[in-house]
């Protein structure tokens, strides 16, 4: 894809019916293998607190750690939709420090969207940012930062009660701004409904196919994960095998001296050798 994805673009889709696939990314590197195929959105997620630094929670995610590596992914991948994750406490603290960080993404990371978690709490947060011109996909259902206040994750809108919550809150983030949804680990049929029933683009992880797009992190996509992770996670690739195998084969090429060979190391010019064997030689 050579011509940038808008959300243009995106509400384009969702309006015929096309769905959107969107990855979760932390590095140049693999930005730069997502922008060469037919994925729409790259969001770089607080997840990279687990992910890349090993944390147990996505709460150690700062301003600046999430701004650095956003902005590798833009340079990886400058022709897709670009989202940033809001990391704990960058909005929590009231609407000027929101609207702060938020500009700090579009500034000096290129984004096209901030994504915030969100809670009836914040519909004044989600408000104040869109209005000052930056788009907010709203984070409902699952809320990862909320670990500490819940202490275990289960599935959202499974009795008709929880349901009819987040259906209002779904419609009260879009009358405040939202310029799309996430909706993370509800009910699959509780996620459709919410869909059909607004028109900006809706992204499910862990909420069934209903939605207009999905989306989940590019270590599980390639199967670099190990261990279980959550239900809905699905490898399709097997690289954590393969990478092993590479690494350790480096390492016993390494130990038995094969490594490098020829072919993998600069050499002098023709008969460069043999001078600096004199020079070496006369000055002793």
């Amino acid at each position: 894809m050579e011509t940038k994805i808008t959300i243009a673009d995106l509400l384009d889709a969702r309006r015929k019916n096309q769905k959107i696939a969107a990855i979760s990314c932390y590095d140049y590197t693999t930005a730069r293998l997502i922008s060469q195929t037919d994925v729409q959105m790259i969001l770089v997620g607080d997840s990279a607190a687990q992910v890349v630094l090993g944390f147990d929670s996505t709460l150690p995610a700062t301003m600046d750690f999430m701004v650095t590596i956003t902005s590798a992914v833009r340079r990886g991948a400058p022709n897709i939709f670009l989202v940033a994750d809001m990391p704990f406490l960058s909005y929590q603290l009231g609407k000027t420090e929101a609207l702060k960080n938020a500009g700090r993404f579009v500034a000096e990371a290129g984004v096209q969207m901030v994504k915030i978690e969100a809670t009836g709490a914040y519909l004044d947060i989600i408000k104040t940012v869109s209005d000052a011109g930056i788009a907010v996909m709203a984070h409902i259902g699952i809320r990862p930062q909320s670990i500490s206040k819940i202490g275990r994750f289960k599935a959202e809108a499974t009795t008709a009660q929880m349901a009819a919550e987040l259906i209002s809150l779904a419609d009260q983030m879009i009358a405040h701004g939202a310029g799309s949804l996430l909706i993370e680990g509800a009910a699959e049929e509780v996620a459709e409904i919410i869909t059909k029933r607004c028109e900006v683009p809706v992204i499910g992880i862990g909420s069934g196919k209903g939605c207009d797009g999905q989306i989940l992190i590019a270590p599980d996509i390639l199967g670099l994960t190990q261990g279980p992770g959550p239900k809905f996670a699905k490898s399709y690739g097997n690289l954590a095998k393969q990478t092993i195998e590479a690494f350790n084969t480096y390492a016993k090429e390494v130990q038995s001296n094969k490594y490098p060979d020829a072919e993998h190391s600069y050499h002098m010019k023709s008969g460069e050798l043999e001078i600096l064997q004199k020079l070496l030689k006369d000055k002793t």
